[in-house]
């Protein structure tokens, strides 16, 4: 008791005061976990413009059965499609931004059985996920996650994963690419179309591709192994069906990824979309017999003429849907697969990613409103 009160009780006070700071640290603590910022859109009523904006988020619930609570150290940003969201059904008030994310496990449910906490692993988020990637905590599903191998880092993971799965889908899902065959990859030097030229050489193929800028065309002729031509659309003059033909010795080329199409006449087309992109009757005239036409362009309107012409060579149109797996739970399985084998690629130096330089999150609402405008050529990334 004299111990308390008397003047050896500095010992016991002090040791209160040590408590109390430690309370005071643990509530401090408490309430940084609490809330976090995460990246949002918000689609104006009046139009279609989407404006970003950083919100306070609550901390995660208890991680449950199947999903796994991951610490995001890298994302990166891709355009929205706010048309296939209105379509699905699944607009908000504010929508969560950023899906391609690498992170370290923290927690997993009672029914996950592929991760447990401290696991590095990299995939991309679903369409209605209600976690924004670009936050620092998220919770998935694990059937959406794969292990990031040891030698990849964090932004390689996050910005090959998609364009990977892409080129992945364009290349062997619908077009059945193997040695010997001919491509051409439209805009060979964005994201997707330097991972698909990439994938495309891995695989035995001759590759012809076209460039949008003389800064295009260089990046692609420095590409090893090289590329059987690269065609120069930035002045407008170039023929890239006789390009082909050319290159191909009239055959045709086996299978063509476009970055779209022009689908009218000169009179209704914007100036920039005719200086690079070719009409849908160029590519019909340089498909090979039996070739396959793999397109992004979501309102392609073929003629009978068109369709005639496509009939007599025995070719296919086949849509590439960036959400194509995301749309299927029947195909999980392969698109696990996939996820797998393009971080494996990514491993073994088949993919060379090309990456503008990581940026911090407090940066990523003005990153992402130029990604939505389609203004950068290299992959951005956020890294936390």
């Amino acid at each position: 008791m004299g111990a308390a009160l008397g003047p050896a009780g500095a010992g016991p006070l002090q040791k209160d005061s040590k408590v109390a700071v430690g309370k005071t640290q643990a509530v401090g603590a408490a309430r940084r976990q609490v809330t976090m910022k995460g990246l949002y859109f918000q689609k104006s009523s009046t139009n279609e413009e989407i404006t970003f904006v950083f919100q306070e988020r609550e901390n995660l619930p208890v991680t449950e059965d199947y999903y796994v609570k991951v610490q995001v150290k890298a994302c990166a940003l891709s355009q929205i499609n706010t048309k296939l969201l209105a379509e699905m059904k699944m607009e908000k008030d504010f929508f969560p931004v950023g899906r391609e994310i690498a992170g370290i496990v923290l927690d997993v449910g009672s029914k996950v059985s592929f991760f447990q906490p401290d696991d590095e692993v990299v995939g991309i988020l679903p369409l209605d996920s209600e976690d924004p990637g670009l936050c620092e905590v998220v919770r998935v599903h694990e059937h959406y996650l794969v292990h990031k191998p040891e030698k990849v880092t964090w932004t390689e993971a996050a910005g090959t994963i998609r364009d990977g799965v892409r080129a992945y889908t364009a290349l062997h899902y619908l077009s059945h690419l193997s040695p010997g065959k001919s491509v051409l990859i439209m805009d060979g030097a964005s994201a997707l179309g330097m991972t698909a030229i990439q994938l495309a050489h891995h695989r035995g193929a001759k590759v012809i591709s076209t460039a949008g800028s003389l800064e295009d065309k260089q990046c692609l002729e420095r590409l090893r192994p090289s590329i059987a031509r690269v065609i120069d659309v930035s002045n407008g003059k170039a023929h890239v069906a006789e390009s082909c033909l050319e290159e191909t010795g009239g055959l045709g080329v086996d299978i063509v990824l476009d970055a779209g199409v022009r689908l009218y006449s000169k009179d209704d087309e914007p100036a920039v979309k005719l200086q690079l992109l070719p009409h849908k009757h160029d590519i019909i005239t340089l498909l090979g017999v039996g070739g396959h036409w793999v397109t992004t362009e979501e309102n392609l309107q073929l003629d009978p003429p068109d369709s005639h012409c496509l009939f007599l060579k025995g070719a296919t149109v086949a849509f590439l849907n960036d959400e194509v797996w995301n749309l299927s739970n029947v195909q999980q399985g392969k698109y696990l697969c996939i996820l797998k084998d393009v971080m494996e690629k990514l491993s073994s130096g088949v993919f060379r990613p090309q990456l503008d330089e990581p940026i911090p999150l407090y940066e990523a609402k003005v990153s992402m409103e130029v990604v939505q405008k389609n203004q950068g050529r290299k992959k951005q990334v956020v890294q936390f």
